[in-house]
Parts: structure tokens; C-alpha cells; sequence
């Protein structure tokens, strides 16, 4: 099986936390045990765990951790600190709404997704993928990446072609790094080949995580992602969005609504400890931007293939699903 060869973004045994630290990835494996609040968060923060779906279960198993300290407390108070602490690690990441949901059913989750966005993939076709929604961003197949592993598994032979993702170059990293270990055809592209790769036939689907979906169906992925969206529209090929559905944030009416993480501008001005660009040079650094819902051809869900119109669909055929799930 493909998932017997995918590295794990968060181990939780015996008791004992430990993430992969990402951003040593593909050079160094390196798995550092998470001890406290402070250090986990961190870790979060400074994407050694990274993706919505995997910040979810970090922070699940890091409440977990950070709250063992307060455990012979009375109760009144352990709720007390158990909110605290859980309020201060959905902190790290404000975008990516998963961070506050439960790691209850989650490889059924990705199993579902994986199945039915499989059945979205032909023999002999193209894929596009931006960041990482892999097997390092979530657990098991991941989100993005499910409907890839599971052909693989179904025997079906296809291309992918994945993205460098700047500036922290997730794709290239880590993207690459685990389809490759799976087996995968995997070809990298930095970011600004993709209409070329799409002007020549190469490319004939899209498939993308995301970290946060607005009711209306806009969506926030890495930034980028709207980039590849808009030539995807350009040259009418399928741009399909992957995700369970913690994902679905009917709370957010729009893609506007949506707070947008501005991270260090070093890490644009800079490529490996390497300086780039010039001294105090102005830095605009978002992490994600956001899809419009009307260039998205479908979201790869556990329940389904949702399709247009969102701001009925989405709400219809997730609240189904997770009533014949209760």
C-alpha cells in the first residue's frame, strides 16, 4: 500500500508527542518530541507542522500534552485552563479553521476523499497540484493528495506535476519529497511554468488543498492558488478543491471575511539563510489567498463531489452527510 510509504507528519505513542520537523525536509528526517504549550505552538508557528488538516491533529494531541500538567487540578479550574490553553494554539495559525476541530474519524475522512477523487483521475493524464496536502500536511493520505495515492493503489498510471510553492517552497519540499517516496510520476515545476505546462496539454486537472471555506464556496489555500485557478479557468481545465469537511466554515460568508495570515518578510527576502533581495526593502507577504467560488469546478469531500451552486449545494450536501454519519 502507498500509505505504508509516506513519512507521518505527527506521531502520538505512548503518551509521547513528536512532530516532523518540515522545514529540514527533503535534506534531514528529524522528529522532535513536543513537551509543552509554549513549545507547541512554536513548532505550529513556525510551520515544522504545517497544513489545516495536520495543524487540527497537532493541536488536538498538543491539548492533549499541554494540559497534563493541570489534570489533579479541580475541575473548575482544569476547564478553565484547558479552554486557555486551547485558545492559545488555535492562536498560532488564525487562518487554517481546523486547528480548533477534533481528530475523531480522520483516516475514515481521507479514505473518502481519496476514493472519490480517484474516480475523477483518467490513465494517461496530467495533474496539477500547489503547496503540500499530502500525507506531511494531514495524516495518512491526505487531502490533495488522497485521490493520487488511491489510483496509484487502483493501479491507474497518470502524471503529476507539482508546484515550488513560493516562498517557502512546500511543493518542492515536500510535495515532491513524499510522491516520490510513494512511487508517484512526479515532475517539479516552479509556479510560474504552470500556463506553460497547461498551454502545451500537459496539465488536465487541478487538484489543491485548502485551509478554510467560506459558505459561498470561496476558498483560502496557499497563496498562489488563486494564480493557478485563474489560468486552470483560462484554459478550461478542472479546478477541484479537496477537503473534509471541518474545512466548511458557514460562519464566513465570504472569501473577503476571511482573516488572511501575514508572516515574516524575511522569508521572502531571503532563500536558505540567503539573502535575496535588498537591505529594507518593503515586504508584502500573505500566506494564502483566496479562490473565487465561481472557478471552482467541484470540492473532493467525505461525503461526495460537491458541484455549483455552492451556497445551496454546500450546505444541502453537508448536512446530509453528516447526518448519515452521526
Amino acid at each position: 500500500m502507498v500509505t505504508d510509504k509516506l513519512p507521518k507528519a505527527v506521531i502520538y505513542k505512548n503518551g509521547i508527542l513528536s512532530f516532523l520537523d518540515q522545514r529540514q525536509l527533503p535534506l534531514k528526517v528529524v522528529y522532535e518530541e513536543q513537551k509543552t504549550a509554549e513549545q507547541i505552538y512554536d513548532s505550529i508557528k513556525q510551520l515544522k507542522v504545517r497544513g489545516a488538516p495536520a495543524i487540527g491533529i497537532a493541536g488536538a494531541y498538543g491539548l492533549v500534552v499541554a494540559v497534563k500538567k493541570y489534570i489533579n487540578e479541580p475541575i473548575d479550574k482544569f476547564i478553565v485552563e484547558l479552554k486557555n490553553v486551547g485558545d492559545y494554539l488555535v492562536s498560532s495559525r488564525p487562518t487554517a479553521v481546523n486547528l480548533s476541530w477534533a481528530v475523531n474519524r480522520i483516516i475514515e475522512i481521507f479514505k473518502n476523499i481519496g476514493r472519490y477523487g480517484a474516480e475523477l483521475i483518467e490513465n494517461g493524464s496530467g495533474i496539477l497540484t500547489h503547496c503540500n496536502a499530502g500525507a506531511l500536511a494531514v495524516s495518512e493520505l491526505g487531502t490533495a493528495l488522497a485521490p493520487i495515492y488511491t489510483a496509484l493503489d487502483m493501479g491507474k498510471t497518470f502524471k503529476v506535476y507539482a508546484d515550488e510553492t513560493r516562498p517557502l517552497l512546500q511543493g518542492a519540499r515536500l510535495t515532491s519529497y513524499e510522491l516520490q517516496a510513494s512511487g508517484a510520476d512526479v515532475t517539479l515545476i516552479c509556479d510560474n511554468m504552470a500556463a506553460y505546462a497547461m498551454s502545451r496539454g500537459l496539465i488536465n486537472m487541478v487538484i489543491v488543498g485548502c485551509d478554510r471555506v467560506a459558505a459561498n464556496g470561496d476558498t483560502a489555500n496557499k497563496i498562489g492558488t488563486m494564480n493557478v485557478a485563474i489560468l486552470a479557468n483560462y484554459f478550461k481545465i478542472p479546478f477541484y478543491v479537496a477537503c473534509p469537511s471541518s474545512t466548511f466554515d458557514n460562519m464566513t460568508l465570504t472569501g473577503s471575511d476571511i482573516v488572511i495570515e501575514q508572516r515574516n518578510p524575511e522569508e521572502v527576502t531571503h532563500l536558505a539563510g540567503v539573502q535575496t533581495a535588498p537591505d529594507n526593502v518593503k515586504v508584502l507577504n500573505p500566506a494564502f489567498d483566496v479562490t473565487p467560488n465561481e472557478m471552482i469546478t467541484g470540492f473532493i469531500t467525505e461525503y461526495g463531489i460537491i458541484k455549483p451552486p455552492y451556497i445551496i449545494n454546500l450546505e444541502n450536501q453537508l448536512h446530509r452527510g453528516r447526518k448519515n454519519h452521526v
